[in-house]
């Protein structure tokens, strides 16, 4: 995992303070980084286009043309009848808390249309240090961003924006630069899959999920298929009637005594009344919740229990904002502040974890947030959704917290969405279970 910050500038001053590092040395090593990173990627006299702002971020750039003139034809204007092979914007920082004025947006949107190959000093100008957007942003291939990555990158709107991210050294390593942060960035590495390392086990050790199956049955056993590749020993689908379900999937008409965990709401509808539902979760124990259950009326009573994930898409968490008598908002401005949100949420809500799906999926538990930013396009697909929920649904059953459920079936089903195999408009819920077995 890595820290995220909403402001570096603090670490900046503590580096100055406490390690007697300069503005202009730490200048010459974020430059420094960024000149690195080109010759990497760029031949001797490419050309490149460096866009200065009048602030640090400027001064970035003009350092880093200082460090290129002899190696690649540099200009620090633009011309917009010149073709470059590498624009750099360093019009604007993570500092940047105002609309961008007209000229500036003009000048933006022509470095835009380019096809230049294009690189952002710490953010893309525009990106605000909420993740909002101004209209003209300039959207890079790569950013390199300065001594510590910003939350803001991370934002579902600035996905679009940001390209490759790399973190620049200020000349001090970054364990001493940065300092403990409640928000956190999931990488690949903190991916830990549910192996079985017992040899003496029967299904009984891997327990027992049972998933309450309701109008759209699809759903539930989409969830189930999940859980049961994902280590689930046992799998049980609820019903009222019989109905047709994949034969290792098991099917009951209430609650199995060895069942370990529950998952509720994909594909709910209004199968079941509200008393049968309160006697299915009459009980203590661990539940993922999804879908329809947020409009339930029993929702609200089962925020009262602990060992609960929740797993809503923004506009159903609009919802439980909503009923919870947090906000009343609609998904554009929870999406404009997704994590001043979600932060809300768990501060009134700390034994409750929550899985904000979108472009980033952002987790939440009391006070720590994480941000998994691994998934693709390929998850806008109907079903995507109950896969997680059997996943998490899984681990749960196997005895996993909630929140290692959350973190670990979220980075398992967005690292699978990266080992498609063909195009990304082709993936269906089972493609994808059957990649999460080879992660």
């Amino acid at each position: 995992m890595q820290n995220l910050y909403r402001e570096v500038n603090t670490l900046d001053r503590r580096a100055v303070e406490k390690f007697a590092l300069s503005e202009t040395i730490m200048m010459e090593h974020a430059a420094l980084s960024m000149a690195q990173l080109i010759r990497t990627r760029f031949e001797p006299n490419a050309s490149i286009l460096i866009v200065c702002g009048n602030g640090n971020n400027g001064a970035d750039g003009r350092i880093l043309a200082r460090q290129l003139e002899e190696e690649y034809c540099i200009s620090l204007h633009y011309q917009s009848d010149t073709r470059y092979d590498v624009i750099v914007d360093a019009l604007f920082g993570s500092g940047l808390n105002r609309a961008i004025d007209r000229a500036t947006g003009n000048l933006l949107d022509l470095l835009n249309a380019s096809d230049a190959f294009k690189i952002a000093c710490d953010v893309p100008s525009g990106l605000f240090a909420e993740g909002t957007l101004d209209p003209h942003t300039f959207k890079a291939d790569i950013t390199i961003t300065m001594g510590g990555l910003k939350r803001s990158l991370f934002s579902d709107a600035a996905k679009e924006y940001t390209g490759e991210i790399h973190v620049a050294n200020l000349g001090i390593s970054r364990s001493r630069y940065e300092i403990p942060s409640s928000w956190q960035l999931l990488d690949p590495t903190d991916l830990s899959l549910p192996l079985r390392t017992k040899a003496s086990t029967h299904k009984g050790s891997y327990g027992h999920l049972a998933l309450i199956c309701g109008e759209k049955v699809g759903a539930a056993v989409i969830a189930g298929s999940a859980a049961l590749r994902f280590g689930t020993g046992l799998v049980s689908l609820l019903s009222n009637e019989n109905v047709f379900i994949p034969y290792e999937l098991m099917q009951n008409h209430s609650l199995p005594e060895t069942t370990t965990a529950i998952a509720v709401g994909m594909g709910l509808g209004v199968e079941f009344c509200d008393d049968e539902l309160t006697c299915l979760l009459d009980n203590t124990l661990p539940l993922v919740l999804d879908a329809d259950i947020f409009y339930h009326p029993l929702f609200v009573k089962l925020l009262k229990r602990g060992s609960i994930v929740l797993t809503p898409h923004p506009k159903e968490f609009t919802q439980i904002l909503r009923i919870c008598g947090i906000a009343d908002i609609n998904t554009e401005t929870l999406q404009n502040d997704r994590f001043g949100y979600v932060e809300q949420f768990c501060s009134a809500f700390p034994d409750i974890v929550l899985l904000l799906k979108g472009a980033n999926v952002i987790i939440g538990s009391q006070d720590n947030f994480y941000i998994n930013p691994h998934g693709t396009v390929a998850l806008a697909k109907g079903g995507s959704g109950d896969v997680l929920s059997g996943l998490i649904g899984a681990l749960l059953a196997q005895g996993h917290t909630p929140l290692e459920a959350a973190i670990q079936g979220s980075l398992a089903h967005t690292l699978a969405s990266q080992k498609l195999g063909k195009n990304n408009y082709a993936l269906s819920p089972f493609d994808l279970i059957e990649r999460i077995t080879h992660l």
